[in-house]
């Protein structure tokens, strides 16, 4: 059991919380936005937290320390004395109207490409939940909505749309809209199969770029060479750019970190072809020297003349990975250069490359085998030499 103090920053309305002694602290930094900002009687309120039967309880009191103490004592002596009643207060916020809230202070705010990835989404769990309050969705609720979604799309899609919901109920517990735990988390999502990779051969590349039209084939040169996604490609500016190093820099990506992408030979040949008659900020551009929002018609078109089916333009970044996996590019630099986080999501190219595998129980066979070298001293071996060159452990014997 104990007393904290909650402090609200006001740039992103996210909560640090202050224990043992932090409460004191008169000025914070903001770990999500990096704000500093000062600690005071209006964004700063004091809780209690406390458990009852293995159950978890969390109190807003106010902003006195002393009278939350008083509060907290109150709520030992009455499960001393077994006379406490779990009374919570019916929150009643209306599930479109946080819907809009969520979309402004947070999805625009953290997800580039939210009116691709969340709007959707969105709005089918509009539909579903209609004008109901936060409090009123229970998990009955939510498998029934989770039934109807898939008969719609696809059970990625449908786990896409429960995610997204669970991100609206942790935003409203943080934000103290919503009181309890995120019924979400108990909601099982379908199991995705994500190992089904469509990538294009060699030849298949090349029929695509040659099949392309002027307006896009620099933009699909681009991609099959760096794997760099369709926003990042529709948003890459000239100033982001240096041909001196061979350097694309990458300022905001999906996951929020920056990105550099060296540039071979295609790919500057392909953005100087695409700023050869234009006059625009945006390395590829229209006509008029306006963003690209879509290039699905003049893809779709290419991608029939190639003759080339069940490919979509995101597809190229998977082709892109493989291509470099198939080269036996190790999965750490494919993981850095396609911005993934962790390996977990690199490891889907693991099986086409079976070389460093085959390096590796080569590499054993010489450690396994290996002849004496006189040359050595201190009875180091000409297999122990290997395996040291190598930074592999080998076990001899």
């Amino acid at each position: 059991m104990s007393v904290y103090k909650r402090a609200h920053c006001p740039t992103c309305q996210k909560y640090v919380e202050l224990r043992d002694g932090d409460d004191k602290l008169k000025k914070i930094t903001c770990p999500s936005c990096g704000s500093i900002y000062n600690v005071t009687v209006d964004n700063a309120i004091y809780y209690i937290d406390y458990s009852v039967n293995r159950k978890r309880y969390r109190e807003k009191v106010g902003p006195s320390k002393s009278y939350a103490e008083s509060v907290l004592a109150k709520r030992q002596t009455e499960i001393k004395e077994n006379k406490f009643f779990d009374i919570r207060r019916e929150l009643k916020i209306n599930f479109c109207s946080f819907a809009e809230e969520y979309i402004e202070l947070y999805a625009k705010t953290n997800n580039i490409r939210w009116k691709v990835s969340i709007v959707p989404n969105m709005n089918a769990l509009k539909r579903f939940f209609g004008n109901k309050n936060l409090s009123e969705i229970t998990p009955h609720l939510i498998e029934k909505f989770k039934v109807e979604r898939l008969k719609e799309v696809s059970p990625a899609a449908t786990n896409r749309a429960l995610t997204l919901l669970k991100s609206m109920f942790n935003r409203a517990i943080e934000w103290e809209k919503f009181e309890g735990v995120n019924p979400v988390t108990r909601i099982k999502l379908f199991r995705e199969d994500n190992h089904k990779l469509r990538y294009l051969e060699k030849e298949e590349i090349r029929r695509l770029i040659d099949s392309c039209e002027d307006s896009i084939r620099p933009l699909v040169i681009v991609a099959v060479n760096t794997g760099m996604r369709r926003g990042e490609l529709f948003g890459l500016k000239l100033q982001d750019i240096d041909f001196n190093k061979g350097i694309i820099h990458l300022l905001r990506t999906k996951n929020g970190e920056r990105r550099e992408l060296p540039m071979n030979e295609a790919v500057k040949r392909a953005i100087l072809e695409s700023r050869a008659h234009s006059t625009s900020e945006y390395v590829f551009s229209t006509l008029r020297g306006n963003q690209f929002t879509v290039i699905k018609r003049p893809f779709a078109r290419a991608l029939k003349m190639a003759v080339i089916e069940n490919f979509r333009f995101h597809d190229l970044r998977h082709t892109f990975a493989s291509q470099l996996a198939m080269a036996s590019v190790d999965l750490n630099t494919i993981r850095e250069l396609m911005g993934h986080k962790s390996l977990k999501m690199t490891l889907r190219y693991a099986h086409l490359s079976s070389n460093h595998k085959n390096q590796a129980v080569d590499l054993l066979n010489r450690c396994l085998n290996g002849t004496v070298d006189t040359n050595l001293t201190h009875g180091e071996t000409e297999a122990n030499k290997i395996c040291n060159e190598n930074n592999i452990s080998c076990l001899m014997v």
